[in-house]
């Protein structure tokens, strides 16, 4: 290949030397031809400008008359701006004869070059220092204008000019697009494109050679127009003379790229530009277009121009956004336009599977109560297909969507109808498949219901010429009431799913509002049936929706108003509904091409039968992917498509669909793959690489210079094999050429140059295809001897590993090192078109590389680097070139791993982009790895492998990997020694395989006390073996053992039937799987064997056990909500005869409800649980197959836990404390679902806990815990809570007693406490009287009894309600105070009666009744419960004692007690309510009578563990 490079060398040099005269001449003639219409332009501004000042003087309106002090103000602000226009007539004026000085030097430029070559050898014998011919020129100019400095200079050799602003120099790359710098056959110029206010600086022009310096200056001073930025009267400022947006020149610089966005997401496309002049009032006229549509300014397309730069904001993107976006600005010399196309892709679906919303919504046929709605079907590609769609409509100005049809609709048309005259409507669609409904498309624009034949029906008449007269139709029929029938009644649309009837309107038709009425008839029958329509249509369309399938049908319409029908019109020709056209046939053959890196050129052949197409959609596919993706997601009108977005050096097969009405079509063949590399060439294999930039001297011995370059940026499709340089004086313009052969590095040495002299240089890269352009010439270079003790500059910076923070800086070391070694490197780093530099090496760096962080996302940067030595710091290098803080889309990291297969440890690269010519550079520590014995490269595809060949930590170290000829494809990864150790192992595991286990050996006991030993693997072949060595013994499947193995879940197992003692030793399992071996052992001896035995032996009992009647779960105990304890247990293998007992403490316990074994669950009911429950429970289980026992022993810890059970519920159950008073003091008692005293409550006063005493005693009952104050005091008011644990919970309830609740519960004590006493001191009867005493005649009754009261109460008798006194008959007597009597001697039947005896202190006392029967000797003794006398007997009857016997023989009623009580100390009601006596003989009231011996009811204090009288509880 090397000795072929001359000859192309030779080949193309002349090609391109032509080429290159040409396009010289072409530019030369083009700006002979421009600054001609400049001249002319400015010829026109400077006219415009001369009429303007010539102008009359400026007249008021009437209704703009001023006042004085406004009329000076005008006048003042009219001069201002009067300088000012002769200030821009002077300027004009300057640059039209400088533009025409211009054109006219140029008309001498075939005379120039003719004496070039003498005047070249003229200068080469005469030295001569630089010298201004035409020099710098002051300049006064507008704000946002342009200006432009140049100057001439002559000089031997050739001088160098250098610019500055106010003694700074002028950067151009410091400010891009503002400065431009030329020169050209010897007039050098500064262009400064946008002036502003700052720019106003002395400008100096310094031109230089080697035998002297020469300077030119001159002042330049920007104004800004009077008014700007400062307040000012609105009108009294003159407009200057307008300039048409078509006089600016306009050049696009960042242009909008192909744009991808997502619906209901926003988007902006950018397009910035530099307009000359810019003057705020007058932008530039720009247009947006999207698919050869003019877009105009809405809601849904905002657009913007100003500031440099025209703005399409799209806020709502939807996939009707989606096309070729073109913005087209209008300039002197034509427009300017830029194209780029937009995708928008569908949102996510609501549903999952449900296909994407429709598009480009549409109404046609618009009439009163008709409209045509159509639309575009969405694309799909992995979703079901479409199987109907749904159409919306909302009223103009609301929000609520209607539903218009019930039932998806086929096709994308459908008609509807019952719209209101004059009402505006929008309409949206959805699509439906099997999976669900799409999102809805965009809503149309508004569409209005209006009669469309009503302007036809309206004449215009003029009159004499002038004026005009509009006549409706209808004034011109005169008087018509009924209107006349329709006529021409066909079918507009016809489609399966629907019929649109159109006819035309009858005239005359009337002046009454007319509608129509529709019949139809199956074609040929006559049977007319009337269309029923839920709205009279208005208009003259009407869509039939309910027609039979096969069925041809006729129709006719009537018009109708309020004064009758008219006749019917013709009937229609036979209508059938069928899809007529149906989907297109499938397009033809598919052919993919290149385009670009990341876009691929698609082109197919239309379809045979296209049937009204909308366009196409392409689908395409990842070569070995299953999956089709969307490229486009709007129909796509031609047959031609460039697919954007792919993966660059990935390989797709694409496919098209035809679209229309009724759907897609079937889908074409697929295209042959094709991987996603650019074009070549335009169609040729390769193409030449583009130029080198970047020329820098490196270099100087004063007969040679040293340069580097940078590599083309592109390559051309084959690798860059050879440069060529060519060099020439500065002042000349004859290149010669350096090298004949090409030279491969970049960096080049120029040989037999002369000492003191500039040269320029420019390169030529050369590939396969030839030699590309030449480079742009360098800038001049001096050729002396470097001799500073500093070293020169480093040279070749380029980076890798851009990421969004962070990148790497690599550079070369400089050629010259200067008077010692290079020790370091300073790096300097500026954000793009900023000269404020920041060091980042504090110290330098050794090592020709710098990891940069803390970078911001998206920001440009350039960077330098300035090599240091022990003398100081060198020169910078050349500017880099501005890098982006943005990694690459898909950039993947470097990876580390160990092969599988072969256990070599790599490092693995995935480029997310590459093409043919990309090769992997691999480096360690950034230093190219080479042939390195160590590594070993490998590439396959778009992924490399660095594989390490006996790696140590000699390889620790930073790998890099660069992929050449791609945007900087790179990454980096740091090998640890961590990271190497662990691969290391791994390594050798692969290496030396064994079988991976995930359980080593170990063992469990089964049911029936079998012993199973096993080992888990991770993974198992079928061809495993293994072996089972128990005590250095082989043990085989056969009897007593079982050995099996599963290939699945990778378990090796030995079961042994029978575990005996015998058993005891090691046992140990060998595998070998292929090449895998693995051996676990388990040691079975001591403590772990006797527990293995222990554990077998319990279960072939327990097996044993289980052949009979047994427990499958043992005794337990459960609460129940009312705080019952059951002992529960469960049981299996039961039958009918299987009997169960339970005991306590071995004695029987028999349940009220026997227990039921068939159930499975058997439990003992343990009501009001207390201590006295403590025991051992058992329950016995047993048939004539064997006996089960279960045993539960409540005490200790089950005790204690039973209690904290019930706690639980008892507590949570607790109510609120509630206060009872009681004649011994006050109660706090809290209700509860069950209480015992062994539950651990506590009761606290004012947080400290209260112990039971004679002041505070503490108890409860089976529904309530309460504490009780006695003889309460004011010490005793505040706050008493109860606690309630179950040992993990604790239940707090609360009362305070204190204030008006402590005052009231004090005072009903004492009131309590007053009755009590009065109750323990009053009168009664303490005992000795009968209920009923029945007695003969003739015998003497004493009535006696005990009575006591304090003080002594007094005594009463009554018979019959009526005082007994004391007589011979009757004898009262009151012995002592303490015993009572009534004698009555020789009783008579007239002494039968009721008696009683009232005992009564000042406290109270007590009234007892007894029932008196005398009866006669003989008679039978009478029944007591008559309550009478008894007849006289007819036997003689035993004589009796005087005192009545103590019972009855037959049973007698009690009668009632009556407790008179003082109306100062009322006792509380008895619960139960109070008989009294048939005859009441006093109002007080009576209680029940004792009978003798026992006490009457008292106020006495409830016992402990009895419920008081107490409110219902809450």
């Amino acid at each position: 290949m090397a000795s072929m490079i001359p000859c192309h060398k030779k080949k193309h040099v002349t090609q391109v030397k032509t080429d290159f005269a040409y396009h010289h001449k072409h530019v030369v003639k083009q700006q002979h031809t421009e600054r001609k219409s400049s001249s002319h332009s400015l010829s026109q501004v400077h006219g415009h400008a001369t009429e303007a000042m010539a102008e009359p003087a400026y007249t008021i309106p009437l209704f703009r008359q001023r006042t004085a002090e406004e009329t000076e103000e005008y006048q003042r602000v009219s001069n201002n701006v009067g300088k000012g226009l002769v200030v821009i007539q002077e300027e004009l004026h300057r640059m039209r004869m400088a533009t025409k000085a211009q054109v006219e030097s140029l008309a001498i430029k075939k005379e120039v070059r003719d004496m070039m070559t003498k005047r070249v050898e003229l200068l080469d014998d005469h030295h001569k220092m630089p010298d201004f011919l035409l020099a710098l020129r002051p300049h006064t100019v507008w704000e946002k204008t342009p200006i432009k400095l140049f100057c001439t200079v002559e000089g031997h050799p050739r001088p160098i000019v250098k610019w500055y602003k106010g003694g700074v120099p002028v950067d151009p790359l410091s400010a891009p697009g503002k400065y431009k710098i030329e020169s050209k056959y010897g007039v050098h110029s500064l262009i400064i494109s946008r002036c502003v206010v700052s720019d106003t600086a002395e400008y100096s022009a310094v031109a230089t050679n080697q035998h002297g310096t020469a300077t030119s200056k001159a002042k330049v001073v920007v104004k800004r127009p009077g008014g700007t930025g400062e307040s000012s009267h609105l009108g009294l400022v003159p407009h200057l003379t307008e300039i048409h947006h078509s006089k600016l020149e306009v050049t696009l610089l960042d242009q909008f790229p192909v744009s991808f966005g997502v619906e209901g997401t926003s988007i902006k496309l950018v397009c910035t530009m530099v307009v000359v002049p810019d003057l705020p009032n007058v932008p530039p006229l720009a247009q947006w277009y999207r698919d050869d549509h003019l877009l105009k300014p809405s809601k849904l397309a905002e657009m913007s121009v100003g500031g440099g730069a025209a703005v399409l904001s799209l806020p709502h993107l939807a996939k009707d956004d989606e096309g070729l976006y073109t913005l087209r600005i209008f300039t002197k010399d034509g427009t300017a336009e830029h194209s780029a196309y937009l995708f928008v892709s569908d949102a996510a679906p609501s549903v999952a599977g449900a296909p994407g919303a429709p598009m480009s919504v549409k109404a046609y046929d618009i009439n009163s109560d008709y409209v045509l709605v159509a639309w575009k079907p969405p694309n799909t590609v992995n979703e079901a297909p479409i199987t109907g769609y749904f159409v919306d409509r909302c009223e103009s100005g609301h929000d609520t969507w209607v539903q218009c049809n019930d039932a998806p609709v086929k096709v994308c048309k459908y008609p509807v109808h019952g719209l209101s005259l004059g009402h505006s409507y929008h309409f949206r669609v959805r699509a439906v498949n099997s999976a669900g409904i799409s999102r809805a498309s965009r809503k149309s624009d508004k569409v209005t219901a209006l009669d469309a034949v009503e302007n036809e029906r309206l004449q215009v008449v003029k009159i004499e010429g002038r004026h005009d007269i509009v006549i409706k139709e209808d004034e011109l029929e005169g008087y018509v009431t009924v209107p006349g029938e329709p006529t021409d009644v066909h079918a507009s649309e016809i489609f399966k799913s629907y019929v649109v009837l159109s006819w035309t309107p009858p005239r005359p038709r009337g002046r009454a509002p007319m509608w129509f009425a529709i019949e139809k008839c199956i074609a040929g029958t006559g049977a007319w049936q009337q269309i029923i329509a839920a709205v009279k249509p208005h208009s003259p369309r009407y869509p039939v929706f309910d027609l039979q399938d096969g069925q041809k049908y006729q129709f006719r319409v009537y018009s109708v108003n309020m004064y009758g029908s008219s006749e019917a019109s013709a009937p229609s020709e036979p209508i059938q509904k069928l899809d007529r056209d149906g989907v297109p046939s499938a397009p033809g053959q598919v052919v993919a091409t290149r385009n670009t890196k990341s876009s691929v050129f698609v082109q197919w052949e239309t379809p045979a039968h296209q049937k009204n197409l909308l366009g196409y959609y392409i689908d395409g596919r990842v070569a070995g992917s299953k999956d089709w993706f969307p490229c486009n997601h709007k129909p796509f009108r031609h047959n031609r498509f460039v697919v954007h977005g792919l993966i660059p050096g990935e390989t797709y097969t694409f496919r098209v669909q035809a679209v229309n009405a009724f759907g897609l079509s079937e889908e074409s063949q697929e295209s042959s793959p094709l991987s996603v590399e650019p074009a070549l060439g335009k169609g040729v294999e390769y193409a030449t690489p583009s130029s080198p930039y970047g020329i820098t001297m490196l270099n100087s011995d004063g007969s040679s210079i040293t340069v580097a370059w940078r590599t083309p940026k592109h390559c051309g499709g084959s690798k860059v094999n050879a440069y060529y340089i060519d060099k020439r004086d500065a002042d000349t313009l004859v290149w010669k050429e350096v090298n004949m052969s090409g030279v491969t590095d970049r960096v080049c040495t120029v040989d037999h140059l002369t000492d003191g002299t500039f040269y320029e240089f420019r390169i030529q890269a050369g590939n396969m295809a030839g030699v590309g352009l030449p480079s742009a010439p360098s800038a001049p270079m001096k050729c002396h001897a470097w001799t500073m003790h500093e070293p020169g500059p480093a040279y070749d910076l380029h980076f890798s590993e851009v990421r969004s923070h962070s990148l790497v800086l690599l550079w070369k070391a400089p050629l010259y090192t200067g008077a010692s070694a290079v020790t370091g490197y300073l790096v300097d780093m500026a954000k793009k078109g900023s000269s404020e530099f920041v060091t980042l090496t504090h110290e330098a760096v050794s090592h020709r590389y710098l990891q940069v962080h803390d970078l911001h996302e998206g920001e440009n940067y350039v960077f330098r680097v300035r090599a240091a030595n022990a003398s100081g710091v060198g020169k910078p290098s050349q500017l880099s070139d501005p890098v982006c803080a943005k990694a690459l889309p898909g950039t993947k990291e470097i990876v580390a791993g160990v092969d599988e297969e072969t256990g070599d440890i790599f490092l693995s690269f995935e480029a997310c982009e590459i093409c043919e010519t990309s090769k992997f550079v691999w480096s360690k520590n950034y230093k190219p790895v080479g042939d390195c014995p160590r590594v070993t490269a490998s590439t396959k595809g778009r992924t490399s492998r660095l594989t390490f060949t006996n790696p140590d930590k000699d390889d620790l170290g930073k790998y890099s990997a660069v992929v050449t000829d791609t945007d900087g494809v790179s990454s980096s990864h740091t090998l640890t020694e961590d990271a190497l150790n662990t691969m290391l192992e791994l390594s050798y595991n692969i290496r030396n395989p064994v079988v991976p286990l995930k359980h080593g050996l170990n063992y469990e006991v089964l049911e029936k006390g079998h012993v199973r030993f096993w080992v888990q693997a991770i993974k198992l072949s079928p061809s495993v073996s293994y072996r089972f060595i128990v005590n250095n013994k082989e043990v085989t499947s056969g009897e007593g053992h079982k050995i099996s193995h599963d290939v699945a879940t990778g378990i090796i197992q030995m079961t042994v039937d029978l575990f005996t003692r015998d058993n005891e030793g090691t046992y140990t399992v060998q595998i070998h799987d292929g090449k895998a071996k693995a051996q676990s052992s388990l040691v079975l001896v001591g403590d772990v064997f006797k527990a293995a035995l222990k554990e077998a032996e319990f279960q072939r009992k327990e097996h044993i056990r289980k052949q009979g009647p047994h427990f499958s779960e043992y005794l337990s105990f459960t609460v129940a909500e009312d705080c019952t304890v059951m002992l529960v247990c469960k049981v299996a293998n039961v039958k009918k005869e299987t009997s169960f007992h339970w005991y306590k403490e071995d004695e029987e316990v028999v349940p009220e409800t026997p227990p039921n074994v068939m159930s499975g669950a058997v439990a003992l009911p343990l009501p009001l649980f207390s201590r006295k429950d403590h025991g051992v429970f058992k329950a016995v289980l047993s048939d004539d197959r064997g006996k089960d026992t279960s045993v539960y022993d409540i005490s200790g810890q089950a005790f204690d836990d039973i209690i904290n059970a019930i706690a639980h519920i008892a507590g949570a159950s607790a109510s609120d404390l509630v206060l009872q008073c009681t004649p011994e003091g006050i109660r706090l008692q809290c209700y509860m679902n069950y209480y015992t005293e062994e539950m651990r409550t506590a009761w606290k006063h004012k947080d400290s806990k209260i112990a039971s005493s004679e002041k505070m005693r503490i108890g409860g009952t089976a529904e309530m815990a309460w504490m009780q104050i006695c003889d309460p005091s004011d010490k005793e008011k505040g706050h008493y809570s109860i606690e309630i644990s179950d040992g993990v919970s604790t239940y707090t309830k609360t009362f305070d007693l204190s204030g008006q609740a402590y005052t009231d519960a004090y005072e009903e004590y004492l009131r309590l406490k007053a009755a009590a006493f009065a109750e323990k001191n009053r009168g009664r009867v303490v005992g000795g009287l009968p209920d009923v005493v029945t007695i003969m005649e003739e015998k003497s009754l004493s009535l006696t009894c005990t009575v006591w009261g304090e003080p002594t109460p007094e005594v009463t008798w009554l018979k019959n309600e009526q005082e007994v006194t004391s007589n011979d008959h009757t004898k009262v007597v009151f012995e002592g105070g303490k015993f009572a009597s009534l004698v009555i001697n020789k009783v008579t039947p007239d002494d039968s009666g009721k008696y009683s005896i009232n005992v009564r202190n000042k406290y109270g006392g007590e009234f007892v009744e007894i029932t008196v029967s005398v009866y006669k000797h003989g008679e039978q003794i009478p029944e007591a419960k008559h309550a009478r006398p008894a007849p006289a007997a007819t036997t003689p009857v035993p004589a009796k004692t005087p005192t009545p016997t103590p019972k009855s023989p037959t049973p007698t009623p009690r009668h009632s007690v009556k407790s008179p009580t003082p109306a100062s100390t009322p006792v509380p009601k008895s619960p139960t309510p109070t008989p009294k006596s048939p005859t009441p003989r006093s109002p007080a009231p009576k209680s029940p009578t004792p009978s003798r011996g026992v006490k009457s009811p008292t106020m006495s204090p409830t016992p402990r563990f009895m419920k008081s009288p107490t409110p219902p509880r809450k």
